[in-house]
């Protein structure tokens, strides 16, 4: 089972690739929205906002989120690690129920280039 503090580092290295990301994948990125990540197994949750081309994690607390960002994700941490190093794709991940991921139709929009 993946540590906390590997969910964490595993956001910033997501938030890195994000930053990096060219065209299409840039402007999705781009988003200027609230953003949870609720890791199931730990029962932990990362908040923050997708802005500027990254993730910025501003606060971590036990148990679900607290408030409704308008991208949510829940996972456990050790899908969160393997999809942050490419050794599980999102779609089938999400089509299984593996990974959660629960936003407005505009936002799901855009975030699927980037996933």
């Amino acid at each position: 089972m993946a540590t906390i503090e590997e969910c964490r580092a595993a956001l910033d290295k997501l938030s890195d690739s994000m930053r990096g990301a060219e065209g299409d994948v840039r402007a999705a990125a781009a988003m200027d929205r609230s953003v949870s990540c609720h890791i199931t197994d730990q029962d932990v949750t990362f908040a923050g906002r997708m802005t500027g081309g990254r993730i910025e994690v501003r606060d971590t607390f036990p148990g679900p989120p607290r408030e409704k960002a308008q991208i949510r994700l829940a996972m456990t941490g050790d899908d969160l690690l393997a999809l942050v190093d490419g050794e599980l794709h999102f779609a089938k991940a999400w089509g299984s129920g593996r990974v959660r991921l629960e936003a407005g139709l505009r936002d799901l929009f855009h975030l699927r280039k980037l996933l």
